[in-house]
Parts: C-alpha cells; structure tokens; sequence
C-alpha cells in the first residue's frame, strides 16, 4: 500500500509517516520501481502503535524504547511497567503545575473588573517579571 493509503489506514498524516523514518522510529519503507513507498500491514501495525502511544503523551524517545520492547519477545514486563509508571508520575506533575497556573488565572480574573476602564490586574500581573511574582 502507499504512503497516502497507509497514513489514512494508520490514522496519521503522510508528512508524520516521512517523518517517522527519518528519526529512524520506523524502518525505512520498501520502494517502487518507480520510487514510491510501499507499506505491509507489519509497518500499519507500528503506524498504529506509535498513534496510540502519542495519544496517551509518550515522548518520542520514549516511544521508540517502547517499540523496542514490543518488539522483543524475550521482554520483561517490569520494563514495561516501569516506563509507563515514569509516565504517569511525569503526567501527575505536569498536572499539578497546571491546575496552579489555573489557579493563578482565576484569581486574576476575579480581580478584574472586565469593564471599560484600563486598569487590569491582568495585564499588571504578566508585566511583572516572574522573580517579582514569587517575592508574594
């Protein structure tokens, strides 16, 4: 199948399939007399597993060492295990930085009067540099 057939099969974009092999988290595709790659269901089914592991949020470097170890059948599954926790505890935090930043934003929407006047807590706040927010 070509690279148009297996990025519609695969559920992503032909120009993230190109690119895919060229940081090399996919083997270069077979190639037509003419050129054109050529894809077997072998190369959708890794298309597929790299479209879920970015949905969950796996960094690329991340989702290569996953390939690897879904790859090797002698794997062991505390390996697995262990990446997806180091996930989650990254996941967990970058939560709670945001939930903060949230925070932050409602409290100076609630200071704010959103009238037609120019004061704006908001616009004083991100004027500040980021040492003068921490001083409080």
């Amino acid at each position: 199948m070509n690279i148009g057939q297996a990025a519609k099969t695969a559920g992503v974009s032909a120009k993230m399939i190109r690119y895919y092999e060229s940081i090399g988290l996919i083997a270069p595709a077979g190639r037509t007399e003419a050129g054109y790659r050529q894809y077997a269901q072998a190369d959708l089914d890794t298309l597929k597993f790299i479209k879920r592991a970015r949905e969950l949020g796996f960094s690329l470097e991340r989702i290569q060492t996953l390939l690897e170890l879904w790859q090797n059948r002698s794997r062991k599954s505390h390996e697995v295990k262990a990446l997806a926790l180091a996930h989650i505890e990254a996941l967990d935090r970058d939560i709670a930085r945001l939930v903060g930043i949230r925070k932050q934003l409602e409290s100076l929407a609630r200071h704010c009067h959103g009238n037609d006047g120019p004061a704006c807590p908001i616009l004083d706040d991100l004027a500040r540099s980021s040492t003068d927010t921490t001083e409080k």
